[in-house]
């Protein structure tokens, strides 16, 4: 392993890492708030980038990635105002049938205004390029402005919650919403005002993931299961939790990927003949980029078992 490839491949899993925290970010608030798991939170994620690349086309794509977070927020707090928040009475599974019914439905809609395909939904010409060059391989812009996003993002939301007022009613509201509805907040508006700020920070990643990597209608799915992955390994509810994870597993599946190294490669030079008769030969002629995509799955099930409450959980429900 050389160094650039050690660095490069370190840096694209810090950028993915930080990608899936601004998805998981905003979920992991909604579940510690509301303890509502959203089911459509990654299609929240899929609006931002359509919003933003049909919001670019008029404006251009600065103006959008303020645009496109704030209409997602508009969106999310109606659905929790006169949605979720009639079902919420009813227990848990009304609340997770309501969500994904809604992922299917913005699908659809989505599918019906913006069609199947992908959109050509570009990096404006200040991100196009490499950002720097180690020995021939390049960094993209792209990647470092969302590495860049995303910790101002961090930087803003623990800003919010521990120097704020609001703030300081949302975090109390969290553990006891009874005295604070006593004190004279109205906290199903704050409930309304954390599921529109989770639904924007998912639009948000949104308008920034959707130009570097690819916008179409499956882009929802191919995150949809790692975010909560990310969310039961960070621990649910837990920021910092989800923060560690991100980072974790984006980090641990890029290197995955770019490793073409199976057990026969590592057979091979300490003299074990590896034929294919060799008893389990198919399992040990696996490269790890061919089961880099169930890694994430297998921590999933190793957390589980040894620590269910998850990296840095503390809830007990």
């Amino acid at each position: 392993m050389n160094l650039e490839f050690f660095v490069i491949s370190l840096l694209n899993g810090v950028s993915y890492g930080l990608l899936l925290f601004m998805l998981s970010s905003g979920l992991t608030l909604i579940f510690s708030m509301m303890g509502v798991l959203n089911f459509a939170h990654t299609s929240f994620y899929m609006l931002g980038a359509y919003f933003a690349y049909s919001i670019s086309g008029v404006i251009g794509f600065w103006p959008a990635l303020v645009v496109s977070p704030l209409i997602v927020f508009a969106l999310g707090a109606a659905f929790e105002r006169y949605c979720l928040r009639r079902v919420h009475k009813f227990g848990h599974v009304p609340e997770l049938l309501v969500t994904f019914g809604l992922s299917y439905l913005i699908l659809e809609v989505v599918q019906l205004i913006w069609g199947r395909a992908t959109v050509p939904y570009g990096l404006p010409e200040q991100l196009q390029g490499p950002l720097f060059s180690l020995y021939g391989t390049q960094f993209p812009k792209s990647r470092s402005f969302v590495m860049l996003i995303a910790i101002l993002m961090l930087l803003s939301v623990w800003l919010l919650l521990t120097r704020t007022r609001i703030g300081l009613v949302i975090q109390a509201a969290l553990k006891y919403p009874e005295m604070v509805e006593a004190l004279g907040h109205n906290v199903p508006r704050v409930f309304m005002l954390v599921f529109g700020g989770g639904a924007a920070l998912a639009g948000l990643a949104g308008v920034i993931g959707g130009n570097t990597y690819v916008t179409e209608p499956a882009m929802a799915a191919s995150v949809g299961s790692i975010i909560f992955v990310v969310v039961v390994v960070g621990g649910m509810g837990s920021l910092a939790g989800a923060f560690l994870a991100s980072l974790l597993i984006g980090v641990v599946q890029t290197f995955a990927v770019a490793l073409d190294y199976s057990m026969i490669h590592v057979l091979r030079p300490l003299g074990v003949a590896v034929t294919d008769q060799t008893f389990g030969y198919p399992l040990l002629k696996l490269t790890i980029s061919q089961v880099a995509p169930i890694l994430p799955y297998l921590f999933l099930v190793l957390i589980l078992i040894f620590r269910p409450k998850g990296l840095l959980g503390t809830r007990e429900d």
